[in-house]
């Protein structure tokens, strides 16, 4: 820049000289006498010539700036396509307009505060304190394992699904299986084969901390055997099937129920208007299915049929219960009701009305508990009607 200022300086002095008056030349003897020059006294035209080079580097430098500025402002950037889903990503490295006057376009990340842990297996039980609307089929999948196991390990629930109540506090096992109280004398192989389960599975499950170099439990220990099982005790059994009586079906000759004969079920249909299960499937410790069925719902019979049970009260857990023999060697049971509609002896078609489902006897919320024994054994309902 201070070379410019010279070179600009330098043309104008130049110039000045050039076009700069010439005095007259006379002769000496007329010649005025010459005024000496103040030292320290500018002339016009050094002031002039200052003042427009100032003018010019000002004019340089503004139009360098303009320049840049209307490069950056005339970019006119690809139009991107519209995104027709919220699931389309934006096209990367398709240049876009940015602050600086340009770039490309990238998926832009969210900033995550949330760290996500992941699941690590659980080795220790844990508590579980029963709250209104749960159900053991609800707690079992929550903590991933089968109801059963739940029932193994909580001797408070006499192996029936139907106890939980509010407030009673579970004991929750790490895995499927159950406990064991080691006892003198026993060993790996004998205690596996006791609960149908696997040696070694019991010795490197990490919470029974056994040493793998010299592998051993003392008497007293409580030990978990991962995937053993017991056999539940058969609560159905307690209510049992009352037939129609002698050469009437599916005989039996019981004297107290002695109803004659009666129309034979030729199939079966659904006994609730919901066809969804509300709470536990047919399976080990529950011989039945439990049915959506809200407080006061109608319940249908089966099957055409003689009732040959129709009894209020508490009846094993099953509250207030309703038995009808098909007389094909079927009999269905119909329990927790709210109401009965039927009487022992009477003859129902299938669909008929027969109650209303409740929530008596050994009942955690209002359903309805169905079951179907062939000969006195219970079967999946789920085998029958669908």
């Amino acid at each position: 820049m201070k070379n410019i200022l010279e070179i600009i300086r330098s043309f104008f002095s130049a110039a000045g000289q050039k076009f700069k008056r010439k005095p007259k030349v006379e002769a000496a003897v007329n010649e005025p006498p010459i005024t000496p020059r103040v030292k320290g006294k500018v002339d016009r035209f050094t002031i002039i010539s200052w003042v427009l080079t100032l003018m010019i580097v000002a004019g340089l430098v503004g139009s360098t700036i303009f320049y840049k500025n209307t490069r950056a402002a005339s970019y006119t950037p690809a139009i991107q396509p519209t995104l027709e889903s919220a699931a389309a990503q934006p096209q990367v490295g398709v240049p876009v307009a940015g602050p600086d006057g340009g770039g490309v376009s990238s998926i832009h990340r969210g900033l995550q505060l949330k760290t996500i842990i992941p699941e690590r297996p659980r080795y220790d039980s844990v508590i579980y304190r029963v709250s209104r609307g749960d159900a053991m089929l609800k707690i079992a999948g929550e903590f991933k394992i089968k109801y059963e196991s739940i029932l193994y390990v909580n001797k408070q629930m006499d192996d029936n699904p139907h106890s939980l109540k509010p407030g009673m506090e579970l004991i929750i096992p790490p895995v499927d299986g159950l406990y064991y109280e080691w006892k003198d004398g026993d060993t790996f192989e004998t205690v596996a084969e006791k609960f149908d389960a696997n040696a070694d599975d019991i010795i490197t499950f990490p919470g029974n901390k056994v040493d793998l170099t010299d592998p051993k439990i003392e008497p007293g220990t409580l030990v978990m055997i991962p995937g053993g099982s017991r056999e539940l005790r058969n609560w159905a059994a307690d209510l049992q099937t009352a037939p129609r009586g002698a050469n009437t079906g599916t005989g039996g000759g019981n004297a107290g129920n002695n109803c004659g004969g009666g129309p034979v079920a030729s199939g079966f249909g659904w006994p609730a208007d919901d066809h969804s299960l509300s709470g536990i499937p047919y399976g080990p410790g529950h011989l039945g299915i439990d049915i959506s069925a809200p407080e006061g719902s109608n319940v249908y019979a089966a099957g055409s049929g003689v009732v040959t049970q129709a009894q209020g009260g508490y009846n094993y857990g099953y509250g207030n219960v309703i038995q009808i023999d098909h007389g094909n060697g079927y009999v269905t049971v119909y329990a927790h009701l709210s109401q009965i509609n039927v009487g022992v002896c009477q003859a129902v078609g299938q669909g008929t009305l027969i109650g209303l489902s409740g929530n008596t006897g050994n009942s955690f919320g209002a359903h309805l508990h169905f079951e179907i024994r062939i000969g006195g054994t219970n079967v999946n309902p789920y085998d029958i009607v669908q």
